[in-house]
């Protein structure tokens, strides 16, 4: 099934509308078997642990952080879990439900998060479905902080300086003081009659947060005083109704240099100037997914799973793959000479960079990786969705 179908989030439409998700045109599209494989590399799963429940079937962009020497790792429902980078050992454990259960969370069951971890600033940052968003010291995972946002929390906060920032799925960019969580300012953008369930996390450079929007447009906000620089459609919505229209960038930009790149679902793939918004190129591709690089390419996994490497000065596409499609994949990530990408099988899959030949893969479990694998130096960390969070390396 097209994974869109997934996680539409529809407001006002009628059901007869969200019926076409299980038509037979969409549940004809083949799932790609695992393809046959004349390994170059071997990865190995070097360490691994529990952390508690996971995130099971829903909608999650939980995704491990890596500072201050620990690995931080969390779970739907709560647990957030800090372990020794260099032995695996258990640092220590926080119940984030347990923790609120009398105050925040007492309408709510349980944190369900989906947001985060971020670290910085010597603090955890996470949130959840319920709008709650969590500040942990990083050494102890006492709480320091928390609050409740607009909207659900989606995506990975962001941290610049002392400030930050939060994506809601009210179509709203929020930002909290990192020292006491006093909220000092919110954004506010266009939200369609149709999204998909999701939201991007913003960037930051130079004094302004990089945000993409429901409406297929990057705005620059001002980190004083919450205000927009500018606003530029990356893709204007076509189409009879609103599933045709959708033009959502769920993904956080990425920043190189003087330009920024981004890419919406049902739309386009742009570079565009930083300081003006003004695109450069722009090239057909559809996705949610975070965007990676290496020297002069970007990689992009669309939204069937398709995997391609594009000329970032250009839009020239080097190479494309299509043996994992729709397989579920996670965003790609950089390793070395390779890309890494997961899959709902709950394999990791190591592609030549230069060619997009795949070369080796490993299984970590069957419950499926979820979101984008983190890359620390010669470690590749993975969480998968029955909560066991893995260190991946090449001998």
């Amino acid at each position: 099934m097209k994974s869109w179908c997934k996680t539409l989030l529809a407001c006002g439409l009628s059901i007869g509308l969200l019926s076409a998700c299980s038509s037979s045109d969409v549940e004809e599209e083949p799932i790609s078997p695992l393809p046959e494989l004349t390994a170059s590399v071997f990865p190995e799963v070097t360490w691994s642990a529990s952390v508690g429940n996971g995130v099971g079937d829903y909608y999650s962009r939980l995704r491990p952080a890596a500072r201050y020497d620990k690995l931080f790792v969390a779970d739907r429902y709560g647990q957030v879990v800090a372990f020794d980078e260099a032995t695996g050992e258990k640092v220590w454990n926080k119940d984030f439900s347990s923790a609120f259960k009398d105050n925040i969370l007492a309408k709510n069951k349980g944190a369900k998060l989906a947001a985060g971890v971020t670290a910085a600033r010597d603090m955890l940052f996470i949130g959840g479905e319920s709008g709650l968003l969590g500040a942990l010291d990083a050494e102890t995972g006492d709480t320091k902080w928390s609050v409740i946002a607009g909207g659900e929390l989606l995506s990975a906060p962001t941290v610049a300086e002392d400030v930050v920032v939060v994506s809601t799925s009210s179509g709203t960019l929020e930002a909290f003081k990192i020292d006491d969580g006093e909220k000092l300012w919110a954004y506010e953008s266009k939200l369609p009659t149709l999204t998909l369930r999701g939201t991007g996390s913003a960037a930051y450079e130079s004094g302004g947060f990089f945000v993409g929007t429901a409406d297929g447009k990057i705005a620059v906000v001002i980190k004083n005083n919450g205000q927009p620089a500018w606003e530029q459609a990356i893709y204007t919505p076509k189409g009879g109704n609103e599933f045709t229209r959708m033009a959502d960038i769920d993904m956080q930009p990425l920043i190189i240099g003087e330009n920024l790149y981004a890419v919406s679902y049902n739309g386009n793939l742009v570079s565009m100037e930083l300081r003006t918004g003004r695109v450069v190129w722009t090239r057909k591709y559809s996705s949610f997914h975070e965007l990676a690089s290496a020297g002069v390419n970007l990689f992009l996994v669309d939204d069937h799973s398709r995997i391609y490497s594009v000329d970032r000065r250009n839009g020239l596409e080097s190479w494309s793959n299509t043996e994992l499609t729709n397989r579920t994949l996670t965003s790609a990530a950089t390793y070395k000479e390779y890309l890494v990408v997961g899959d709902f099988e709950g394999y990791l899959h190591f592609l030549n960079r230069s060619t997009g030949e795949l070369v080796g893969r490993v299984q970590v479990d069957g419950s499926g990786l979820f979101s984008k694998p983190l890359v620390v130096g010669d470690n590749i960390y993975v969480q998968t969705r029955d909560g066991k969070v893995a260190r991946i390396t090449l001998p």
